[in-house]
C-alpha cells in the first residue's frame, strides 16, 4: 500500500489549496454550500494530478533509474508493475473528470485541459527549456480557475498574476537543484540542458523583484483597500517580502530546494510566514469591521 502512496503522491496534493483563492479572496469562506463545492474540485484535481504522476513516472522509468532520488520512485525501482500503475492512471483519471462533469461543465473543462496540458509536458514539453517552467505555471492558473468555476467568483487579475509569477518562481528554484546534480555528473531531466546556474540565479532575481512589485500593487490598489475595507492591507507585504526571502536562501545558499512541496511541509521559517500571512488576510477579509 505504501508503494501506491508514493506514487500517487497525496503530499503534492497541498498545491491543491489554491482552488481556494477565489472563495477565501471573495470573502465567502463561510458559504458552505460554495465551500463544499470548492472541497470537490479539490478532490477532482487531487485524482487529476495523481493520474498526470503516474504518466509521468511511466515516460520517465529509465531517466529515473540513473536519478539520485528519482530512482526510488515505485516504478523506477520496480517496486510496483508498470501494468497496475496504468490500470490505477486510469481510474483516477476517470474519477476526476466524472466529478468535474457531475459539478458543472466548465469545471470539467479545466480538469480536461490540465490532464491534457500536463500528458504533453510529461511526454514532450518537460523537455523544453522555459517552456516546461510555463506549463507549470499555468496548472496553478487553472487550479484558482476550478475554484473560480464552482464558486461563481471571478478571480481579480492581480489573484492571477501572482499566481502565475509564484508558480514561475518555485519552479525555477527547483530547476536550480537540477542543474547542481547535474554539473555533479548526475543525470537529470533533458530540459536542464538549457539553464546554467547563472541563468537561474538571474532569472529567480528577476521574478522575485517582480513578485514583490506586483504584490505592492496589489495591496495598494484602490479597489482592494475598498474591498478590505482597511488601509492596512500593505502590513502583509511583510511577510511576503520575507518569504521570498527565505525561499532565495533556500534555494542559492543551502541549495535544499529539491521540491516547494517538502519545503512548505518541513521549513518552520516558511510555515511560520504562511501562517502569519494568512492570519492577517484573514482578519482584513472577514473580522475588520
Amino acid at each position: 500500500m505504501k508503494h501506491y502512496l508514493k506514487l500517487i503522491r497525496p503530499e503534492q496534493y497541498v498545491k491543491n489549496v489554491f482552488v481556494f483563492a477565489p472563495l477565501f479572496f471573495g470573502g465567502a469562506f463561510w458559504d458552505f454550500h460554495l465551500l463544499f463545492l470548492v472541497f470537490l474540485a479539490i478532490v477532482s484535481f487531487s485524482l487529476a494530478a495523481s493520474s498526470i504522476y503516474i504518466i509521468n513516472d511511466f515516460f520517465d522509468i529509465e531517466a529515473d533509474q540513473a536519478h539520485p532520488l528519482k530512482s526510488k520512485r515505485p516504478l523506477a525501482s520496480g517496486e510496483i508493475k508498470i501494468k497496475n500503475a496504468l490500470v490505477l492512471q486510469l481510474v483516477l483519471m476517470i474519477g476526476a473528470l466524472l466529478l468535474a462533469w457531475s459539478i458543472n461543465r466548465n469545471l470539467f473543462l479545466i480538469i480536461s485541459s490540465y490532464i491534457f496540458l500536463n500528458f504533453l509536458y510529461s511526454k514532450w514539453l518537460k523537455h523544453i527549456a522555459i517552456v516546461d517552467l510555463n506549463i507549470i505555471a499555468i496548472g496553478f492558473v487553472l487550479r484558482i480557475l476550478a475554484g473560480a468555476a464552482v464558486s461563481a467568483i471571478e478571480p481579480s487579475v492581480w489573484i492571477l498574476l501572482i499566481t502565475y509569477l509564484l508558480a514561475l518562481f518555485l519552479g525555477i528554484a527547483k530547476r536550480r537543484t537540477d542543474v547542481i546534480l547535474s554539473q555533479n555528473g548526475k543525470e537529470v531531466r533533458k530540459s536542464i540542458e538549457g539553464y546554467s546556474l547563472s541563468f537561474i540565479d538571474t532569472v529567480l532575481g528577476i521574478l522575485a523583484s517582480v513578485l514583490i512589485v506586483c504584490y505592492i500593487f496589489y495591496c495598494i490598489a484602490p479597489e482592494n483597500l475598498q474591498h478590505y475595507h482597511s488601509k492596512w492591507l500593505y502590513l502583509s507585504i511583510i511577510f511576503v517580502v520575507n518569504g521570498i526571502f527565505r525561499y532565495l536562501k533556500l534555494a542559492i545558499v543551502d541549495q535544499s530546494t529539491h521540491s516547494p512541496t517538502s519545503i512548505v511541509l518541513k521549513d518552520r521559517f516558511i510555515q511560520i510566514t504562511i501562517l502569519l500571512w494568512i492570519g492577517l488576510m484573514s482578519y482584513l477579509l472577514y473580522f475588520n469591521s
